[in-house]
């Protein structure tokens, strides 16, 4: 049985306490919020203070952060990592390598699995496989709903809610196929968003030159009202492809999601598993995917060879 604690409870830590109530091999010790404990509706699961999460550390195997890539998981997983096995989804590709020396910098004697998800997570395996075995690859998102596009726009001063679509190229998913590399124009980003009192101009201009997320990509903002944005995004779709070709062969990875944040709640819980598995091979430090084997994130699986 692992002992897991959710950190953070939005849209993905609702699918880890549900992807755990699944498993009967978990315990949920708790859900740990920055909000006031009484207003957190879970499904069951104690709900506590982020500031007494530290005070339970003999009662914990695991936590998995649910916190935002932007402002959240930067601060939180080098200093949960300290005392905690953590498991986190921070997305923001260009920092990836910055935000594992933060946490391995903290870590004596705990696993951090960071960068966990479908991308970076499942598509960063299926790159690196692409790579070694046809010297080429392509990525490409959506279209669907993009959980830490959507988040950072949210932090924007000024935006109240927000939703980013990202859409991909057929034209270029094509010439992938034909096995063109260093595509250019592979994607649109358009965004939704409800704002308050801030000028208009201002949201666009700061959404638009946001380094790792909207700058150097074709980006469109629109403005909308609540109502809209509830009504035309009721559900979290997304998806996309890893596409590797050299002319001849072609391998191709698709997810196709009809909930963004309850896949990737689910490979986070996988991932999980692993971190106890590692801690217990004395494996400590941070790591990402390219370190954890396959062989951790599901007991007896041999005969799935």
């Amino acid at each position: 049985m692992v002992r897991f604690a959710i950190v953070g409870y939005g849209n993905l830590g609702k699918g880890v306490e549900d992807a755990l109530l699944k498993r009967n091999d978990a315990k949920i010790v708790g859900i740990f919020s920055r909000r006031d404990p009484q207003t957190v509706l879970s499904m069951g699961t104690p709900v506590y203070s982020y500031d007494t999460l530290f005070e339970m550390k003999d009662q914990i195997d695991v936590c998995i952060l649910c916190g935002g890539s932007a402002k959240d998981l930067p601060i939180q997983t080098p200093e949960i990592s300290q005392y905690f096995n953590t498991v986190d989804s921070f997305d923001n590709h260009g920092e990836i390598e910055n935000h594992l020396k933060n946490v391995n910098d903290k870590i004596t004697d705990t696993v951090s699995i960071i960068s966990v998800g479908w991308d970076p997570g499942l598509f960063s395996m299926m790159r690196l496989l692409s790579q070694s075995v046809l010297g080429s690859f392509e990525t490409f998102w959506g279209p669907g709903v993009s959980q830490g596009h959507s988040d950072a726009l949210r932090r924007v001063e000024g935006v109240l809610d927000a939703i980013q679509i990202t859409v991909p190229s057929e034209d270029a998913m094509t010439r992938a196929r034909d096995g063109e590399t260093n595509l250019n124009d592979k994607h649109t980003r358009v965004c939704y968003v409800v704002k308050g009192d801030r000028d208009a101009s201002e949201i666009e201009a700061e959404i638009k030159n946001m380094p790792g997320y909207f700058l150097g990509y074709e980006t469109t903002v629109h403005f909308v009202d609540a109502a809209y944005l509830r009504e035309t995004f009721p559900t979290m779709p997304h998806g996309g492809f890893v596409i590797g070709s050299d002319g001849d062969s072609i391998m191709e990875f698709k997810l196709q999601l009809k909930s963004n944040p309850k896949f990737t709640s689910q490979v986070l819980v996988a991932y999980g598993y692993a971190a106890f598995e590692m801690k217990e091979k004395g494996l400590y430090g941070a790591h990402t995917v390219y370190d954890v084997a396959p062989k951790y994130l599901l007991k007896n699986n041999q005969s799935l060879l």
